[in-house]
């Protein structure tokens, strides 16, 4: 199976690579300069020259704070950026999968969300991303779009080595506790995505595997839980530690609002697919161990 990923540098699009270099799926990276998805009139052409069977839609906009002071830029690259990709593969007659976010509901309710849940944002992130699934669906029938949350790895920015960073002189580290989700590493993430790229190639006519799923690590957590695992699996790796302060989300206040509850439920996944993501904590050590080593890579 050969397929194209938007972006290089981003997690989920390094994570398909390294997957894909262990495995029978061929990766190929698009991304800039090749194309650039704020401006994708070149995009179709350059898609089709990679032959791909199926186009993964990973590249985005993600900056969540300056998305409220760059909304423009947001709404081009996460909804018409994503409209042309999807376009471009419903042309060459190839499914896509275009990564979302749970951002895009307001997190008010006191259960995780169904795919059948009304999306609400509360920030321009979630806003464009919603309106990004739209274009999507309209632009190419054959696609899965796949929603996720908290995503972390061993590859560029993120929660897990964001808070490896800030272990220094401080005996303490205050993050937030009352937000709820799932950590989702991104290397489970790529697993499932080749599955349901399987199937989608697999079965060209089957509705159910088709639309929106959630696609996160199973079982919740919060911020601050989330932060004291990461911790522990540096520990045990002989890396930095730290004591963590569960706080309030009013105590650390932000440009763009968070919806308290994160939780996906991701039954249809495992129902259509046959997917279902390790449980949360049992994908951390190996992300930990693998920062830790990198970093002392780099210190040598």
């Amino acid at each position: 199976m050969r397929i194209v990923v938007t972006g290089r540098f981003g997690q989920i699009a390094q994570s398909l690579v390294e997957r894909g270099t262990n495995s029978s799926v061929e990766v190929l990276t698009l991304a800039r300069p090749a194309i650039d998805l704020a401006r994708p009139s070149d995009l179709a052409d350059a898609l089709g020259a990679l032959r791909p069977q199926a186009v993964v839609s990973a590249a985005a906009y993600t900056s969540v704070e300056l998305a409220e002071s760059e909304p423009v830029l947001a709404y081009q690259i996460n909804a018409n950026g994503a409209e042309a990709l999807a376009r471009a593969a419903a042309r060459l007659e190839i499914p896509i999968v275009h990564l979302s976010t749970d951002y895009v509901f307001d997190g008010t309710l006191d259960r995780p969300y169904c795919e059948h849940d009304p999306p609400c944002p509360i920030n321009v992130y979630g806003l464009s991303k919603l309106r990004g699934e739209q274009l999507v669906a309209a632009a190419n029938p054959n696609h899965a779009i796949l929603r996720t949350a908290w995503v972390y790895s061993p590859f560029g920015k993120n929660f897990a080595r964001t808070m490896l960073s800030l272990v220094g002189n401080r005996d303490e580290i205050s993050v937030v506790g009352d937000q709820r989700g799932a950590p989702s590493s991104a290397l489970d993430i790529a697993d499932g995505i080749f599955n349901v790229l399987c199937n989608l190639i697999a079965r060209p006519d089957d509705a159910a595997i088709r639309g929106v799923f959630h696609m996160t690590g199973g079982g919740d957590t919060n911020w601050a839980e989330f932060a004291m695992a990461i911790f522990a699996a540096s520990a045990a790796n002989n890396g930095p530690f730290s004591q963590v302060r569960s706080i309030a989300s009013s105590d650390y206040p932000t440009q763009a609002r968070r919806p308290a509850n994160s939780r996906l439920d991701n039954t249809k996944l495992e129902r259509s697919h046959g997917v279902r993501l390790p449980l949360w904590r049992d994908s951390i050590s190996e992300t930990i161990a693998r920062i830790l080593a990198e970093d002392f890579r780099k210190k040598v």
